[in-house]
């Protein structure tokens, strides 16, 4: 795809300013959770930022994608998720202060990781005609999108709280229908692409989706960690920045069939927190009764 407004200048403000819309959400002391809680913080952290790339590479190899597709899933899995988990973590009655603190460490922390993971996953998996790659241009463009708008956004809202805490339903409807219109001008675009590749990209990504979750309880259960917090390292790490993982390839690889991978995750992601949140409703449901149950037999 050739450099255009669209690619170089719209898609990066309107990233940017669903980042800036996240930021109005985030205080300081969502930082400082690191310290009051760090146990559940770190153990999230370490899911999302080491083992699931390792979970995706391991994913990409045993599938055997196509190369765009590897690249594509890896670019996807070094973007943690942003306010979608936030809104998830919510419906699913999770530790919204928890998800909220991941959110926020693993934003900034991926400005940094991701740069090598993409650099790692192109020269692992693409043979021929690479596209080019700057881990530094792309670092300086990950804070450009990503932290500037955070830090603007809480900045406004140390100062001017009602307004932040007024649009922030505005600034998440924002992300969901921007990440939608990515997701189909995408799969419209990669069509004859997405053709010949759509089963690999989807049951590659579904399985990622729920060995994600499934990494998640799996992590918080070893780390002896409450059913809540349990419930929200799972959608943490199980739900990916799909837009952002799109604006990469995009923008900074040039390489809009990589694009396909996240665009397919961006709709299959939801598969895995639906499940889990039946799941959870049940457990708590399940707990509530035998609580009752032993409350009415000691009466």
């Amino acid at each position: 795809m050739q450099a255009s407004v669209l690619t170089e200048v719209l898609l990066p403000l309107a990233l940017a300013f669903v980042m800036f819309g996240m930021g109005l959400t985030l205080t300081l002391a969502d930082f400082a959770r690191l310290i009051k809680a760090p146990k559940a913080v770190v153990t999230g952290f370490i899911g999302q930022i080491i083992l699931l790339p390792l979970l995706a590479l391991g994913l990409c190899i045993a599938f055997g994608v196509p190369d765009y597709i590897a690249v594509g899933v890896m670019v996807l899995a070094a973007c943690p998720g942003g306010t979608t988990s936030n809104l998830i973590s919510h419906i699913a009655k999770a530790n919204l202060a928890l998800s909220v603190s991941l959110t926020a460490i693993s934003t900034i922390a991926c400005v940094f990781t991701t740069p090598f993971i993409i650099q790692f996953t192109i020269d692992y998996f693409v043979k021929e005609n690479a596209p080019e790659f700057s881990i530094f241009q792309t670092v300086t463009g990950l804070v450009g999108v990503s932290i500037l708008p955070v830090i603007i956004g809480m900045t406004i809202r140390r100062f001017n709280t009602p307004f932040a805490m007024k649009t922030e339903n505005f600034f998440r409807q924002f992300s969901m229908y921007f990440m939608l219109l990515m997701i189909v001008g995408v799969l419209l675009s990669e069509r004859h692409s997405l053709a010949s590749s759509l089963e690999s990209a989807f049951l590659v990504c579904v399985t990622l989706n729920l060995s994600s979750v499934l990494l998640g309880l799996l992590l918080a259960k070893s780390s002896k960690l409450v059913f809540k917090d349990s419930l929200t390292l799972a959608i943490e790490i199980g739900v990916q920045n799909a837009a952002l993982a799109m604006l990469i390839c995009i923008t900074f690889l040039d390489a809009p069939d990589y694009a396909i991978a996240p665009g397919v995750y961006g709709i299959a992601m939801y598969i895995g927190p639906a499940l889990l949140a039946v799941w959870a409703k049940r457990t708590m449901r399940n707990g509530q009764e035998l609580g009752a149950l032993h409350k009415t037999e000691s009466v």
